[in-house]
């Protein structure tokens, strides 16, 4: 069994490199990678879900919004519960959850019971997604640290992006309960290597457990997510989506008011002050922006403007995910971030980003050679800005709340993805409605091309839907840009600002 190390930051130490450190490294990201697959694979199992189980449109909305809606609520609590009761006992609790709801899950014969095993899943995801990272942070040293978060960040991305594409692959050869027992032999592998190999760290400090803050920080996030997933079902302006909406934010506030007063906070404020830390919590959230917003506008383009099928259209996303996995495992993003810096890799890598959107957005319709293109330069953003935004975030949080900075991070990655969509897809359609006869409705592009009449209208409406993808992939570029630019500033200001202090 390992030993137990504290990270204690607070005495004045820091922690060495592990001898075992990419041993366990490799156990942390195939944990990781099974969670965040979760995330995506269930949509390309709507139909099979419709079929077997007689499920409304509504029951499969919960089923997909199950597992990310209590993920998103719990990751402050999960994260504050590692730094406390220590990040291997959680990280171990967070697997044995997360393998007992995909078997219920994957026996599910009811609609009811599969969204009720989601939510555990869910529960089981928000405890390794605030571990994960808090452990890479504790194993490796500064000089390593870099190169090692840059691995993870690959195999987030990979986890994000080829959820569809290994669905799809699964359902073509098994029944759809297959895509959640194949999480199971993971899960036992996992919890037996973390039990035997990973290091227990905490706080040394042993903060009283702030549980109101961690009931208000639920409730705030269960509501801002909740009316983000719901709002392109419901309409933005629906009691749906604005009661939980304004409920969510004014628990926020009340959350943060609560952390302010009380002497052993879940979430110190006072984080919100660093100027490091918020330019790379602004950079994280803009990436993730364009990234969950470009992934949903490219599987419409695929499918409606360039003709694929599903798994044609999933295999045809492959180079974003590659291009992040070579580069981060080769290492290429942590050499950058050491020779430019963090201001001027996040630059950089943000700037390739929206560069990648833009060429989708402008060269993606005269075939897939334009798309191309701009999925490996987004790949390329990627590998050189997630990196180094983890790190400044990690950086700018003392290692005792390695948990909670793992928490803010993965909490601000999934308003980002949900911001995204929402945007992006609003802008799409507020686009797509503005060049379509209102006689004809814009509901959907295929519904749209049903109603139309004659081939010139249909011409029409096509290219109206391809000027809207072109419009909504071009926000979300400058969007991203802008991000880029506001994290650098904010950076450099910081490392202005540390300088004097250093040298004195």
């Amino acid at each position: 069994m390992a030993t137990t190390t504290t990270g204690d930051h607070a005495t004045g130490t820091t922690p060495g490199s592990h001898p075992q450190r990419w041993l366990i490294l490799g156990v942390i990201c195939l944990a990781q990678l099974t969670v965040l697959l979760d995330n995506t694979v269930l949509n390309v199992a709507i139909p099979s879900l419709t079929r077997e189980l007689h499920a409304s449109t509504a029951e499969v909305q919960w089923m997909i919004s199950a597992y990310s809606l209590v993920q998103s609520g719990l990751l402050l609590s999960a994260g504050s519960a590692a730094d406390r009761y220590g990040r291997k006992r959680m990280l171990a609790v967070g697997l044995v959850l997360f393998g007992v709801g995909s078997l219920a899950a994957g026996l599910a014969q009811s609609s009811a019971q599969l969204i009720a095993a989601r939510a555990g899943m869910g529960v089981g995801g928000a405890l390794l997604m605030t571990t994960t990272l808090a452990v890479v942070v504790q194993i490796f040293d500064e000089a390593e640290r870099p190169k090692a978060i840059g691995v993870w960040g690959a195999v987030s991305s990979l986890g994000f992006a080829a959820g569809p594409l290994i669905g799809g692959v699964m359902l073509d050869h098994f029944w759809w309960g297959a895509i959640f027992l194949v999480n199971i032999p993971v899960a036992l592998l996992g919890t037996v290597a973390v039990l035997r190999l990973v290091p227990e760290s905490k706080n040394p400090a042993g903060d009283r457990p702030d549980l109101i803050g961690a009931l208000l920080s639920t409730i705030g996030m269960t509501g801002v997510v909740f009316a983000i997933i719901s709002g392109p079902e419901y309409g933005w302006t629906s009691e749906w989506v604005l009661l939980p909406a304004f409920a969510g934010a004014a628990t926020l506030a009340g959350f943060a008011l609560w952390e302010r007063r009380i002497p052993y906070p879940m979430l110190d404020l006072g984080f919100f002050r660093d100027r490091r830390f918020i330019g790379a919590v602004a950079g994280g959230i803009l990436v993730a922006f364009g990234l969950a917003g470009s992934l949903f506008l490219l599987t419409q383009h695929l499918q409606f403007v360039l003709g694929y099928g599903p798994l044609d259209a999933g295999l045809r996303t492959a180079p974003l995910a590659l291009t992040v996995v070579v580069l981060n495992l080769a290492g290429v993003g942590a050499r950058l971030l050491t020779r430019l810096g963090t201001p001027l890799a996040i630059l950089a890598g943000m700037g390739l980003l929206a560069a990648g959107l833009a060429a989708v957005a402008v060269f993606g319709d005269s075939g897939y050679g334009g798309t191309f293109a701009g999925l490996v330069l987004m790949g390329a953003g990627i590998a050189f800005a997630m990196p180094a935004m983890a790190t400044a975030i990690m950086s700018s949080i003392p290692l005792e709340k390695a948990g909670v900075g793992a928490a803010v991070n993965g909490t601000l990655t999934e308003l980002g993805n949900g911001l995204g969509v929402a945007v992006l897809g609003a802008v799409l359609n507020s686009r797509f409605g503005a060049l379509v006869s209102v006689s004809v409705g814009t509901a959907s592009l295929p519904a749209a091309l049903a109603a139309a009449r004659g081939s010139e209208e249909r011409t029409a409406i096509r290219d109206a839907f391809v000027s809207g993808l072109e419009t909504s992939q071009l926000v979300g570029a400058a969007a991203v840009l802008a991000g880029g630019v506001l994290a650098a500033v904010l950076l450099r200001r910081a490392d202005r600002a540390d300088s004097p202090a250093a040298a004195a």
